[in-house]
């Protein structure tokens, strides 16, 4: 048996906005010793000039900056390039400062003072999730909603539904196996990382949006649609019901 390809890291562009020096040459130094590429900006505007300038994979972001609101620069940064890996890096640690970041279109979130070492092992476990590929899986038909896990297409009726990455991650774990039921700590090990030590809020909000989506897409076609229903199971996961 081969040995399973390695992915190059030092293509892997890590945007770091964070104002403290510290903090910031310490994430610098950190990625580049572990072969990782990151360009660190230390307020909200120069952050937005080198996401329009470069084509970043991840963005790490301190939500306290000098000159613009964090959420406010997550929210910018996830309209303009969907597919970018955005981390929230924050001394808040209520609930509701969880939400608002996860719903600002953040897909992952450390909570200051952090280990550089979970912070690596998030970074490796997207990069896994960025570079592997499953040619020989098949478009899913979900009633009159297609999933193709392959291209990261999800389409309904046709037209596409814009899902955030891990909206789709999501969508696509549950869409293997349709009527089975699949517990929150399967679906939070396999589309975000089996060390995960964040709010189990993530996968909340994350749903909630994945919902909210396919409903306005099913509102936007102004027809019928046949589409399969997410199911909460308290106590345990979540359930996708096969269409009728």
């Amino acid at each position: 048996m081969g040995t399973p390809a390695v992915p190059d890291r030092s293509r892997f562009r890590v945007l770091v906005v964070e104002d403290d020096d510290t903090i910031g040459r310490h994430l610098e130094t950190g990625l580049c010793s572990n072969g990782y590429a990151p360009t660190w900006s230390r307020t909200g505007a120069s952050a937005l000039a080198e996401a329009t300038q470069t084509a970043y994979d991840a963005l790490l972001l301190d939500l306290g900056l000098p000159d613009l609101d964090g959420l406010d620069l997550a929210r910018t940064l996830r309209s303009r390039f969907p597919d970018l890996l955005i981390v929230i890096l924050t001394a808040r640690t209520d609930d509701i400062d969880v939400i608002a970041g996860l719903d600002a279109g953040a897909d992952d979130y450390l909570v200051k003072p952090f280990s550089l070492t979970v912070l690596l092992a998030r970074l490796r476990a997207h990069l896994r999730r960025q570079t592997a590929t499953s040619p020989a899986e098949q478009p899913v038909r979900l009633g009159d909603l297609v999933l193709d896990a392959a291209a990261r297409r999800c389409t309904l009726h046709g037209a596409e539904v814009s899902l955030r990455p891990k909206e789709f991650d999501v969508l696509a774990l549950l869409a293997r196996r349709p009527g089975a039921a699949v517990s929150r700590e399967n679906l939070m090990a396999q589309v975000w990382d089996e060390n995960w030590f964040g709010p189990t809020k993530t996968l909340d909000v994350t749903m909630a949006g994945l919902r909210r989506r396919l409903a306005q897409a099913a509102d936007a076609s102004g027809r019928p649609c046949r589409l399969p229903r997410i199911t909460t199971l308290r106590g345990h996961g979540y359930r996708l019901e096969r269409c009728s």
